[in-house]
């Protein structure tokens, strides 16, 4: 009895294994959870953590390999961040450049920088000047799991260098020359669906 359950479990497994191994593109989407960096106040000399927040995202991949693959995703992450009485938002486009390799049956662990553009910044009633750098470098490390056609994976995004947005303007507010670090650091959960 033993034999025959531990070689339906292989068979299984092998089934999967296979299943997995294939090259292709398809959709993905998901929810992320964290905030952007710091707040930093001119006047206080002082800065403040962000509340996490949950966002979103929706976006495309791609898949060459088998046990060890490369998987460039385009992804659109809209995320949130709350400061004390206000947030920002943050629209940006996020090109994950990942290098996985299948551990056994459905378990992959991946790892690879994250290409991130900055759309757009918004602030409740603050107006808010550029981003320093529209373009910046991140990384992103996870695992996850893959049966047949359908993915699940988790994994933290963090950005390398700081990224700060000057206040500009307040409806007469005194946070005039105020500073956030819009770097990303957050959960990211997927689900992928290969076409």
């Amino acid at each position: 009895m033993k034999k025959t359950i531990f070689t339906a479990i292989l068979a299984f497994a092998s089934c999967i294994a296979f299943a997995q191994k294939d090259s292709g593109f398809g959709i993905k989407g998901g929810l992320n959870y964290g905030a952007n960096g710091d707040y930093f106040d001119s006047a206080a000399q002082a800065y403040k953590n962000p509340d996490s927040n949950v966002g979103y995202h929706l976006g495309i991949f791609g898949k060459v390999g088998d046990k060890i693959y490369f998987r460039p995703e385009l992804i659109y992450t809209k995320t949130k961040s709350d400061y004390e009485n206000n947030s920002l938002d943050m629209s940006k486009l996020d090109a994950p450049l990942l290098l996985g390799i299948n551990i056994i049956g459905p378990l992959n662990v991946f790892a690879g920088p994250s290409l991130q553009y900055i759309l757009d910044t918004d602030y409740n009633g603050i107006t808010l000047g550029d981003v320093e750098k529209d373009f910046t470098i991140g990384l992103n490390i996870g695992a996850g799991l893959t049966i047949g056609n359908f993915g699940i994976d988790l994994r933290y995004e963090r950005g390398f260098t700081e990224n700060e947005v000057t206040v500009i303007d307040t409806n007469g507010g005194s946070f005039i020359g105020d500073r956030i670090d819009t770097r990303p650091d957050q959960l990211i959960l997927s689900l992928s669906i290969k076409l």
